[in-house]
């Protein structure tokens, strides 16, 4: 695996961890979804650093980043990637999200066009409304809220995590170390998440209220759209992915410089189950944008 530096940088007068694959090329920088890190990367970002220089950033309050009180609206959290750039001395940059860090990098496009060059969202960042979030903000946030695990050792949660991934890759230790990357370990041996549960419903409340903004149409550079598809058994699910189908169809149809390539029996964390799928699909993107946009 190719060889990776882990630094701490100070951004916006804290310090944040990423990680640094190096490679020569244009600049790749990856940002991880909601209670995730910088390590849902391990596995795609050493093929991208093949030809393109590649960084990964744990946002702030996940992973071993600094924990504030405040800041996680999208426009906090977007400034955090506009200063880890400013910090590269870097013009511009790809900016590839993961789940909530599509919609990062939604808003950092939006917000800072002459500094993406183009998005990628994987699997996240294009449904504005959904199942979820047409009750009222308690409904919202009870069903969005994260899964109380302080309870479970160590041993206990990832004799749970390689039962459930027994169906979607072989288990490695590289991808134990990968899932253990969200926790602390106590000294009673339980877990206890790096994302504080208080910062993460921060989170939840601030996608709460951009529900339905249409922040992609205020994006100009080309966008990847990375939607996962595994259809379901049941009835419903079924139901669920035409829904998202034909709203992605749609969407692409109204929006020409944004193009949906489909992960095809992929689940929402493609870039541990399939990274090789991520990264290809990834690099013919690249491939087919090969300089910066003209931003206005």
């Amino acid at each position: 695996m190719t060889a990776v530096a882990d630094r701490t940088v100070e951004l916006n007068g804290l310090a944040f961890h990423c990680r640094d694959w190096g490679g020569n090329g244009r600049l790749v920088l990856l940002l991880h979804g909601l209670a995730s890190t910088a390590h849902i990367w391990d596995f795609v970002a050493p093929l991208l650093a093949k030809r393109h220089r590649v960084l990964a950033l744990d946002q702030r309050g996940h992973g071993l980043s600094a924990k504030p009180d405040d800041g996680y609206d999208y426009a906090t959290v977007a400034s955090d990637a506009l200063a880890f750039l400013d910090h590269l001395g870097a013009p511009s940059a790809i900016v590839v999200g993961h789940s909530w860090g599509a919609s990062v990098a939604i808003e950092l496009a939006a917000s800072y066009p002459l500094r993406t060059e183009a998005i990628a969202l994987v699997d996240g960042g294009i449904s504005g409304r959904g199942p979820r979030s047409n009750g009222t903000w308690e409904d919202y946030a009870q069903a969005m809220a994260p899964p109380e695990l302080t309870h479970l050792t160590a041993r206990a949660f990832i004799a749970g995590a390689r039962q459930r991934w027994a169906q979607l890759r072989s288990w490695t230790p590289e991808l134990e170390a990968v899932l253990m990357s969200l926790f602390d370990v106590t000294s009673e041996g339980t877990i206890r998440p790096r994302f504080p549960r208080a910062q993460h419903m921060q989170v939840v409340r601030a996608m709460w209220e951009s529900r339905g903004a249409n922040t992609l149409s205020a994006v100009s550079c080309p966008v990847l759209a990375m939607p996962c598809r595994r259809p379901g058994n049941d009835e419903r699910s079924q139901e669920l992915l035409r829904r998202r189908e034909e709203a992605l169809a749609a969407l692409a149809a109204s929006m020409p410089t944004l193009t949906v390539r489909w992960l095809e029996d992929s689940v929402h964390d493609v870039p541990l189950q399939r990274p090789e799928l991520v990264a290809d699909t990834l690099a013919a993107f690249f491939e087919t944008n090969p300089t910066p946009h003209a931003a206005g």
